[in-house]
């Protein structure tokens, strides 16, 4: 129940004081822009992973949170937690010191912490952007560690030898090590399945995260908005791949005031466009509140197939019976998201680890109907019979008049997808929003389609052109 990993996978902690640069280190390192880089002490709380681009063999880097110093709010104490994890599972730590400012004491402190571990450290100089600042770097030597290099994580500079520092450092690495990440990598790799855990702030994502794993990956806090960043973690159940997808809350626009919340709330989309399925969480004692309404639009704009998690069931009317209050939440959730309707509902309580194997349940039900396609012909004779049963009405005189269906494939497959049924139409306008939801039910009703969205494509199709003056003209 923990992330997939080898024993001598190599991995590298990048640790330091807040706002060194260890983010935009992170962010260098990994050749893409993952962690949230601001100039606000405290933006990375949570531990963030990703391949070392330019190393010759798979090397993992670990960004962390700031330690050593007071933050913001009070997670000062979990994110020195979050940095200690990785630590121990670092082979290598690079501990990341600003240039500019010289020594600060808590480098002092962490220094001395490091020390202790027995690990390999490099001490990374960072913001030396320029050459002379390089000759400003002798006096951190007295942070007793003697691999050292200068390099600027903003502009590229040293980052070649600073990678080169770490190959050394780790030294030559174990075959089996290249063959299993040629092997695997959760986020290519076609039976894996992307689920992001979605919602508004503190409905416990974090805290059902970390219950699935059955580990702290996450900071877990009674703090709205304590998960900035977007978090991947490998899962499997039942010997079925998952890529587990933790979000940060998403607020409404009014309330986002910084730009950290901006970066979080984009980075929290992007995670819905990017997943297989999304995992709507709702806090079951509050009930559906008008933010999940626009995040459940979210999933629908972004045709993703769905389910919905009632976190804090234990809070749910806990004195009920157990059949009256799932009878009570289905009915609650269904009338606020009717728009939903056919997500799965599943009531869980992440605090006490209770009906966490029903989430998958759901999964497992989606993925089936993804599976349980017609065949062009077979779906075609259904459209048809729903027409003659229930003729289209006229608008202006003119029928809506179905040439041909066909469900389109998706170029690069994957586990679960939503169907895209492509619709040949004599006119577009013809086919009114409440023609569209009914032949949309008749679907529904024969394929089932649990927690799929239907999204029609309509395409008016040309008549044949008749030759008239040696020109080809359209026919109505």
């Amino acid at each position: 129940m923990a992330e997939r990993s080898s024993r001598n996978q190599r991995i590298v902690a990048i640790v330091g004081r807040p706002n060194v640069g260890k983010s935009a280190l992170f962010n260098r390192l990994a050749g893409h822009r993952i962690a949230i880089v601001h100039d606000m002490p405290g933006v990375t709380r949570d531990r963030l992973s990703a391949p070392l681009r330019e190393a010759s063999f798979p090397v993992t880097v670990i960004d962390t949170g700031g330690i050593g110093a007071n933050i913001d709010d009070d997670f000062a104490g979990r994110v020195r937690a979050e940095a200690e994890i990785a630590i121990a599972a670092a082979d290598v730590i690079l501990f990341v010191v600003d240039a500019l400012h010289g020594i600060h004491p808590v480098d002092q402190s962490v220094a001395q912490v490091l020390r202790k571990q027995g690990k390999p450290v490099i001490l990374g100089v960072n913001k030396a952007d320029d050459p002379k600042h390089e000759n400003e770097t002798a006096d951190f030597m007295r942070l007793g560690f003697k691999t050292t290099c200068a390099f600027s994580a903003t502009h590229g500079r040293g980052i070649e030898r600073l990678v080169k520092t770490i190959e050394k450092t780790l030294g030559p690495p174990a075959e089996e090590v290249e063959v299993e990440a040629e092997e695997y990598n959760p986020h290519t790799d076609a039976a894996t399945i992307r689920v992001a855990i979605v919602g508004r702030p503190n409905v416990g994502k974090s805290s059902l995260f970390n219950a699935i794993l059955d580990s702290d990956r996450a900071i877990v806090s009674e703090v709205a908005g304590t998960t900035r960043d977007s978090i991947d973690s490998y899962y499997n159940h039942r010997g079925h791949p998952y890529l587990l997808i933790d979000t940060a809350g998403i607020r409404k626009s009014a309330r986002v005031d910084t730009a950290v919340e901006s970066f979080s709330v984009a980075r929290a989309e992007k995670s819905i466009r990017r997943a297989d399925i999304t995992a709507l969480v709702i806090d079951a004692a509050r009930g559906v509140t008008a933010q999940e309404r626009k995040i459940a639009g979210t999933i629908l704009e972004e045709n993703k197939p769905c389910i919905i998690v009632a976190n804090k069931f234990d809070l749910y009317h806990p004195d009920g019976e157990m059949k009256a209050r799932l009878a009570e939440l289905e009915e609650h959730v269904r009338r606020e998201l009717f728009f939903l309707h056919y997500a799965p509902l599943v009531a869980v309580s992440a605090k006490n680890k209770d009906r966490l194997g029903k989430i998958f349940g759901a999964i497992d039900k989606v993925r089936a109907a993804s599976d349980g396609a017609l065949g062009t012909g077979a779906f075609n004779r259904l459209l048809q019979e729903a027409i003659q049963r229930t003729p289209p009405p006229a608008i202006g005189g003119k029928r809506f008049k179905l040439f041909y269906a066909t469900l389109a494939r998706e170029e690069k497959p994957r586990p679960i997808s939503a169907p895209r049924v492509v619709l040949f139409v004599n006119h577009r306008a013809l086919m009114t929003p409440t023609y569209t939801r009914y032949l949309e039910n008749t679907v529904r009703d024969k394929m089932t389609y649990a927690g799929l969205p239907i999204r029609f494509d309509i395409r008016e199709r040309e008549q044949r052109a008749k030759k008239t003056g040696g020109r080809k003209a359209k026919e109505d």
